[in-house]
């Protein structure tokens, strides 16, 4: 014969599956709440990068029209982006320039190279570098 049980020995049976579900339901919302703050990290990131990228785009293009004027500066030159989305960046151009003699007439060749970041690394955690460089005859 085996011995009935008893409705006592069930009892806490509930509230242990309560609390597992509890617990198993609080890892899940940790967990996603720290996936979306990664998430918002990342893209806050990548669009400070393109926006790094469009300034040293547009500082080549300002030493492309410099150079092609015949102001070449072969030292770092600052250029401002006051007045635009882009006001943030430090933007400095260098331009050198290298001639050569091709069918009796002169060439000169232009390497430009524009790097625009947005502050000291070590003071910003959205910190965006980006150096381009163009060669133009």
């Amino acid at each position: 014969m085996r011995p009935e049980r008893s409705e006592r020995s069930e009892q806490g049976f509930a509230l242990v599956a309560a609390l597992f579900v509890m617990v198993v339901i609080a890892l899940v919302v940790v967990a996603m709440a720290r996936l979306s703050a990664n998430q918002h990290g990342t893209n806050s990131l990548a669009i400070q990068q393109a926006r790094a990228y469009e300034a040293a785009q547009a500082g080549l293009e300002w030493g492309i029209n410099q150079a092609l004027a015949g102001n070449c500066q072969p030292v770092p030159t600052a250029v401002g982006l006051a007045g635009s989305n882009l006001a943030e960046f430090n933007l400095l151009v260098v331009c050198s320039v290298a001639a050569y003699v091709e069918n009796g007439a002169a060439v000169n060749i232009y390497r430009l190279t524009a790097t625009a970041d947005n502050g000291n690394p070590a003071n910003r955690p959205d910190y965006a570098y980006r150096q381009l460089t163009a060669v133009v005859e």
